[in-house]
């Protein structure tokens, strides 16, 4: 499917399995429980569209605009991401578990109530980004920067402080035990 528009059009409950969706507007598109399964998009823009209880599920999505596009208690376990933008883009419950989104700027994007379990983030630019109660269990952070980055309440058992940037991050006293324990201190609570 090639350069279609379906700006502002109710999507929900369609279903679409292995479709190259090439060059498609999505602009402020409304979806609340259609499928796609193993599809491809392709330069297609989903700016202010609205996604809710939608699934993505092992789709490929190579130089993507998700500006300001919000995605609430969606599924796109095992999805990749390439070359997209994420400026303003909200995430909110969902399971996003093995995402590729190695590289990806998402400085203006924010992340919360969500699996990314064992997702690829590997240098991924979250500079000042919002990462609250994230489940990151086995995710690849290597080379990542989460500096300034809101990380309150998310699992950062797998992190290795010395392959990411951290500088200003912000996290709990129980989450900041885990991260000096990684540095190989022995933490004492009186």
């Amino acid at each position: 499917m090639s350069g279609e528009d379906w700006y502002c059009r109710d999507i929900s409950g369609q279903m679409h399995e292995l479709v190259a969706f090439i060059d498609l507007g999505l602009t402020e598109v409304i979806n609340t429980g259609a499928t796609f399964d193993g599809c491809t998009f392709r330069r297609c823009r989903f700016n202010a569209s609205v996604h809710t209880d939608a699934a993505f599920v092992n789709c490929r999505f190579v130089g993507c605009s998700f500006f300001d596009a919000s995605f609430t208690g969606c599924k796109l376990v095992g999805s990749m991401f390439e070359q997209c933008s994420f400026d303003l883009m909200k995430v909110s419950g969902g399971n996003w578990s093995f995402v590729g989104m190695p590289g990806a700027d998402l400085r203006a994007a924010s992340f919360s109530d969500m699996r990314m379990h064992e997702a690829d983030l590997t240098g991924a630019r979250c500079h000042g980004s919002t990462i609250r109660d994230v489940d990151l269990s086995g995710t690849l952070l290597h080379g990542a920067d989460l500096s300034e980055c809101d990380l309150r309440g998310s699992d950062l058992g797998s992190l290795d402080p010395s392959t990411v940037e951290l500088k200003g991050a912000i996290v709990m006293m129980n989450q900041a035990i885990v991260i000096a324990m990684a540095f190989g201190l022995d933490v004492q609570v009186e």
